[in-house]
């Protein structure tokens, strides 16, 4: 098989974190999936993708523990101080 994006033939199996928006929250599932080593393109089987839609319809009814694993923050912006 060679990447459709740059025709690299160097795809491995890895687990990569699939973000899933829930409302304001972004939940990381970890799948995996084939990747380009050379470009980073993804590759989804039929399995993958089913394990991705299952994973979200169970985090839609609360039925996944989910631990947090990092804040992110966002700056509002503010008048520079004068001297």
């Amino acid at each position: 098989m060679k990447c459709v994006v740059c025709r690299s033939p160097d795809i491995e199996l890895k687990v990569v974190d699939e973000e899933i928006w829930i409302d304001d929250d972004v939940v990381l599932i970890p799948l995996e999936v084939l990747v380009c080593a050379n470009c980073g393109e993804r590759y989804y089987s039929r399995q993958a993708m089913h394990e991705l839609e299952e994973a979200e319809e169970n985090l839609r009814q609360q039925r996944l523990r989910l631990e947090t694993a990092s804040r992110v923050l966002r700056a509002t912006m503010f008048e520079p101080a004068t001297s």
